[in-house]
Parts: structure tokens; C-alpha cells; sequence
């Protein structure tokens, strides 16, 4: 199968998790000047992440890659313990990161598809920040002093986390409020398949 991505864009969740179950796998990277050009034939949305089947099926969504994934090795358990509200709590979690907090980087990345005018789009990147940093005191007291996100249990929503906490580093965001996310994303930087994938992507 092949994983089209974006170098440390959100498609990096699904490349851990590649690495983490370790699937045989191909990266295509498309350059962002691509993403509404070339690749549009893949992905109409033009957006990644996609992963392409070896049998032709195309699947986009990173949840529902994600999950796909996840049901690959169902022996590391990554979407939950086997039970319904294991599986539950992950995907709750999981679409909080994708659904909310994914989201609100967005004015940050690009205020001018939102709103007109330097001082709206200032006011709109302030209001963003704020909304992460209640988000991000959300998902700090979740982890408390666990390892991971989930009933301190590692899974997909992991390296969606990690990612989103990478945006927040590389944007300067004062993140010293939150110090089990801190230690979260110091042990996911020192893990085997989080390198491979950085490492991959040429983000190391």
C-alpha cells in the first residue's frame, strides 16, 4: 500500500502507526503546489493523508485511515483493548484531536481563507490560540501522569496528539502550562517507529 503525504503534516499519524504495526508500506510525498493540481486525480479533496491500497481502494480521512490501519494488527491494539467502550474512548479521543484541536490551526496556517483584513486576521489567530491552549489543558489533564492519551494504553490517537503538539512547537506556542504533554512528546520523540517516520519524511 502507499501512504501519500505531507512532510510532518497530519498524514505523519498514519505514518507512525505504519511503522508502529509494521505494514509493508511505499511514502509518496506531494508537494503542497501539487495538492490542487497532480493530485487531484488521486484525491479530489486535494488533501492529505491517502493510502492507497494494493488492490486499487483508495481511503482518505485520518480517522478512517487510522482505523484501518488499527484493524490490520489487531493484536497490538491500537484502536482499544477488544471491548466496545475501549474502542469508544479511543475514538473519542481520536476525533477530539481531529475534530477540534486539528481545526483550530487552521486560522494559524492560513488566516486569509477565513477573513479579510490584517487586524481580523490577527484577532482570529489570538482567539485560535486561546481555544488551543483550553484544549491542550484538556488533553494535559487526560494524559495526568500517564503515558499515553488513552487509559494509559498506547493507540492511534498517540501520534495524532504528537503531531499536533509538533505544530504547536514549531509555531512557538507557550506550552509550559502543560507539562504531561511536555513528557508525552519527548517519550513519543524517543520512540523507534515515531524516528523511522521523522527520519523518512526528512524531519529528523
Amino acid at each position: 500500500m502507499k501512504l501519500y503525504c505531507l512532510p510532518g503534516a497530519c498524514s505523519l499519524a498514519d505514518h507512525i502507526v505504519l511503522q508502529w504495526i509494521g505494514a509493508p508500506h511505499q511514502i509518496e510525498v506531494v508537494p503542497r503546489d501539487q495538492l490542487h493540481g497532480e493530485f487531484l486525480k488521486v484525491n479530489p479533496a486535494g488533501a492529505v493523508p491517502a493510502l492507497l491500497l494494493d488492490d486499487g481502494t483508495l481511503v482518505t480521512q485520518n480517522i478512517a485511515i487510522l482505523d484501518y490501519l488499527a484493524q490490520l494488527k489487531p493484536e497490538a491494539k491500537l484502536f482499544g483493548d477488544g471491548t466496545a467502550v475501549s474502542r469508544a474512548q479511543v475514538l473519542r479521543w481520536t476525533a477530539f484531536l481531529n475534530a477540534d484541536v486539528h481545526k483550530n490551526f487552521s486560522p494559524l496556517f492560513s488566516a486569509p481563507r477565513f477573513v479579510d483584513g490584517e487586524d481580523a486576521q490577527a484577532n482570529l489567530k489570538t482567539k485560535a490560540i486561546e481555544r488551543l491552549q483550553t484544549q491542550f489543558a484538556i488533553l494535559n489533564t487526560q494524559i495526568g501522569s500517564g503515558t499515553w492519551l488513552v487509559d494509559d494504553r498506547r493507540s492511534v490517537a498517540d501520534p495524532y496528539l504528537y503531531v499536533l503538539l509538533r505544530w504547536a512547537r514549531g509555531m512557538k506556542m507557550d506550552l509550559s502550562a502543560h507539562a504531561n504533554l511536555n513528557r508525552f512528546f519527548d517519550h513519543m520523540g524517543s520512540d523507534a517507529g515515531v524516528k523511522a517516520a521523522l527520519t523518512a519524511e526528512n524531519l529528523s
